[in-house]
């Protein structure tokens, strides 16, 4: 039995939850799982479709993108995974797909702005987009510098990857990711429906104003806050 079999079967099982959540279609996206104390993790192998995908098909990697166990390639988006693995250190999964409303946020090279309490249950900014990967980028690394592209749009803006768990990448999809892949999934599907009610409001009122700030801070305080008191816990 492999060294990884519970790393591949929780990845395995993380990649199986996007086409149920309707957020890929084929071979759209990818889902990684990492172990910090073996420095390696597992993602979905390239171009195989989720009907036909198992649990011993994933892929470990380490960090540079090398397979370190598994018989076929890993996704064609590994390194950029293995970036964002290597230099953002608290997160534990992370989520790649084609999402329809998300993409086309993306697509459109748009921010997603923040206009109601949905959106505010999750974060207080506006879901980025980074801007378009200069020729240069595209023509060298092109997903080692996706990685690059996602990190440096966040020092631009000053977010924090701990606390914006989602960003559009402009002309291509959505990356999002968490402390666990469960928590990444998770901010998968809550991006594409708020992309979804974003599009809605914008095409029913393309001058909707953005959520009140008081608003805001109430929706995400009582959620994540330090006296939070939605949930059960």
């Amino acid at each position: 039995m492999s060294h990884y079999q519970e790393l591949k079967q929780a990845c395995y099982a993380a990649n199986m939850q996007l086409p149920e959540l309707g957020l890929v279609l084929f071979t759209f996206g990818n889902a990684s799982v990492v172990d910090r104390q073996n420095r390696v993790f597992a993602i979905k192998p390239s171009g195989v479709p989720y009907a036909t995908l198992k649990a011993e098909d994933i892929v470990i990697v380490d960090f540079s993108g090398k397979v370190v166990e598994g018989e076929k390639r890993p996704s064609s988006d590994t390194k950029t995974h293995a970036v964002l693995y290597a230099h953002w250190e608290h997160i534990g999964g992370i989520v790649h797909t084609h999402s329809t409303y998300a993409t086309a946020w993306a697509q459109a090279q748009l921010d997603i702005p923040i206009l109601g309490t949905t959106h505010a249950d999750h974060l207080t900014a506006d879901i980025p987009c980074a801007p378009p990967m200069d020729d240069q980028m595209i023509a060298g690394d092109y997903e080692h510098q996706t990685g690059w592209q996602i990190i440096n749009e966040f020092q631009r803006r000053g977010f924090s990857p701990e606390e914006v768990e989602m960003v559009l990448l402009s002309n291509h999809a959505p990356f999002t990711w968490g402390k666990t892949v469960e928590k990444a999934v998770y901010n998968s599907a809550v991006l594409e429906e708020v992309a979804r009610m974003a599009y809605l409001s914008c095409t029913l009122r393309p001058d909707v104003p953005r959520l009140k700030q008081a608003l805001i801070q109430k929706h995400y305080e009582r959620k994540h806050g330090l006296h939070s008191y939605y949930g059960q816990s």
